[in-house]
């Protein structure tokens, strides 16, 4: 390359080729902290290219005071999920309980409760949570323009989806339908429920949340719209649960115990003079 053009690259002369030491040929290992040479490569496969990866899930990491935690049932797992956002989404816990919901594993939080919506405690769930929220706006005891006035602040404020309850008219979920970009999740709570019109009038996720009745209405749905999201209550064990899933629910609701409950064990622990459990 000539003096005067040092700075510019010349396309019309050869590169300088830069030559690198041959890498070690030895594989990539893969192994947990703190095992020795045999134990890491007890758990390695090789692969065509001779790259060792985990053949299964490595070992959980758990803090020591963050080993007191909510799981959801491990039956969940066995249910498709609903793909929101680009995450897919399995288990929700039905809760506005922030000491819950920072100390659960579900992939998503079902926050509805028996009051009127109001717009700071969906901020205070929000700025909580570190799992997607999907908020309450009302519908039932909350009616009319106000229910889409909370479900576009909702979506504003950061939430991943918006719930109506089943007394929602066509017409209002229509609204929220094209005033949002959020999923509208729709609740149905008996068999009267017509399916396709709710569908129709905006519902992006039908919640089927009807008691002993859920299984039931879960396969009517599932026969009619094969490919619709279908989120429902699981009930009080893992064979509901198990029965929902198996009747066509793509993800669960969990009701996680209280707060009360769980202190309850806790106290009687230590009036017992036992630790922690």
């Amino acid at each position: 390359m000539s003096k005067d053009r040092d700075l510019i690259f010349d396309m019309t002369e050869d590169p300088e080729v830069l030559s690198y030491p041959a890498a070690d040929n030895e594989p990539l290992q893969l192994g947990g902290v703190g095992d020795d040479a045999s134990a890491a490569a007890d758990r390695q496969v090789t692969t065509p290219g001779d790259v060792h990866v985990a053949p299964q899930m490595p070992t959980p990491i758990d803090g020591t005071l963050r080993q007191f935690a909510l799981r959801v049932p491990s039956v969940i797992d066995e249910c498709s999920g609903i793909m929101v956002f680009g995450k897919r989404i399995k288990s929700l816990v039905f809760s506005t309980d922030l000491c819950i919901i920072r100390n659960v594993n579900a992939d998503a939080v079902f926050a509805v409760y028996p009051f009127t919506p109001q717009p700071v405690i969906t901020q205070a769930l929000l700025m909580a949570s570190d799992l997607p929220v999907f908020v309450g706006v009302g519908g039932g005891l909350t009616t009319g323009k106000r229910v889409v006035n909370l479900a576009m602040y909702a979506e504003m404020q950061g939430a991943t989806g918006v719930v109506v309850n089943a007394p929602t008219p066509g017409r209002i979920l229509n609204r929220i339908r094209s005033s949002v970009d959020v999923p509208v999740v729709v609740t149905v709570a008996n068999s009267d429920t017509n399916y396709r019109h709710r569908i129709e009038d905006g519902a992006a996720i039908l919640n089927v949340a009807a008691g002993a009745q859920t299984p039931e209405i879960v396969a009517e749905i599932r026969e009619r719209f094969p490919d619709y999201p279908i989120i429902a209550t699981g009930g009080a064990d893992e064979d509901s649960i198990r029965a929902t899933i198996r009747a066509g629910a793509n993800a669960i609701i969990w009701t996680p115990p209280t707060n009360g409950e769980l202190f309850r064990d806790v106290m009687k622990n230590y009036r017992e003079g036992k630790p922690h459990p």
